[in-house]
């Protein structure tokens, strides 16, 4: 996680949102705002009252428009967020951009014992809380594992060890490297060039890398266009940090791949194991090193490390 960057807390009701984002806020010395208490406090009224006074879509509404505003702002906090912001589609496209989302999941019979002697709550006032906790869980899962970059379950851990966890989770940089077409085949292709390891031996060098580094790398090869576009339009949703790209052969004509890099703002690096500079002229051009932000070449496949090593460096983590 950037040092800049904002943190967001999700989850149900009684999940510990509060408690954890205020030993957050210590931890890593940024301020906490918990976003139903700043619309309380701009309201002049409860949640409880604007929901009996305006209804919950006035109150949904009033999530939106925050979020909104809270991503527009310049600075770094720890937000914690009202239990059923997420369930709107927008809000949830409206926290992925306000910073790094951790979902804290817990049972029901958590919530239940957690909030049973609580009248504050305006969803929970029934014959049944404890079934309508389930309903209301079950309802929300989907949209909260969607906007969720880590997913924490709380049960049976205190305050202190689920923001351990977090802290652990959220420093670990996620990384994603793309090999284009006939990359699988290394150990098989033009030994004389690209060397005599296999892909294989290539994925184990990138494993021993994410654990020397202490980042979460995801590897993905394809040897169709589409595929390596779709997984860069991917990268912009799932809270990629940096990308490392050996593109193959689109490198040199392929003006979609270069979109879809240009559409993502983190840290690029565009490699190549051999000396492009040195073989045919149509492998000297590259449409896509222009909107990456460093080029490496002729290192072999250590040149994946220095790529690696690049990323880390541009990116402060806590």
């Amino acid at each position: 996680m950037r040092k800049n960057e904002n943190l967001v807390l999700i989850g149900f009701m009684g999940s510990g949102k509060t408690s954890v984002g205020l030993k957050l806020s210590y931890m890593l010395r940024k301020g906490v705002e918990d976003t139903d208490k700043l619309i309380e406090r701009r309201k002049g009224k409860s949640i409880g009252a604007i929901f009996d006074e305006q209804g919950e879509e006035a109150f949904r509404q009033m999530e939106t428009d925050l979020l909104a505003e809270l991503g527009e702002q310049k600075f770094s906090r720890i937000y914690s967020v009202g239990g059923g912001t997420p369930v709107r589609e927008e809000n949830r496209e409206l926290l992925r951009k306000l910073g790094k989302v951790v979902y804290l999941r817990v049972t029901p019979e958590t919530v239940y014992h957690r909030l049973k002697e609580d009248t504050t709550r305006p969803l929970l006032q029934c014959a049944d809380p404890l079934g309508r906790i389930r309903q209301l869980m079950e309802s929300r899962r989907e949209a909260y594992e969607a906007c969720a970059d880590k997913i924490i379950d709380g049960d049976g851990l205190t305050v202190e060890e689920i923001a351990d966890r977090i802290m652990e989770e959220m420093g670990k940089m996620k990384l994603l490297v793309i090999n284009g077409p006939n990359l699988n085949f290394l150990g098989i292709r033009e030994k004389s060039v690209y060397g005599t390891q296999d892909y294989e031996y290539l994925l184990e060098l990138i494993r021993k890398k994410a654990e020397s580094t202490g980042c979460d790398i995801t590897v993905f090869q394809s040897n169709h266009e589409g595929a390596i576009i779709d997984r860069i339009q991917e990268a912009y949703f799932d809270g990629t940090e940096g990308i490392v790209i050996n593109p193959g052969a689109y490198t040199h004509y392929s003006y979609a791949i270069r979109d879809a890099l240009a559409s993502i703002t983190v840290p690029k690096v565009e490699i190549h194991i051999s000396d492009i500079t040195q073989r045919e002229e149509f492998r000297k051009i590259s449409v896509t090193a222009p909107v990456c932000d460093k080029q490496i070449y002729g290192q072999g496949l250590d040149g994946y490390l220095q790529a690696i090593d690049f990323i880390v460096g541009e990116n402060g983590i806590v």
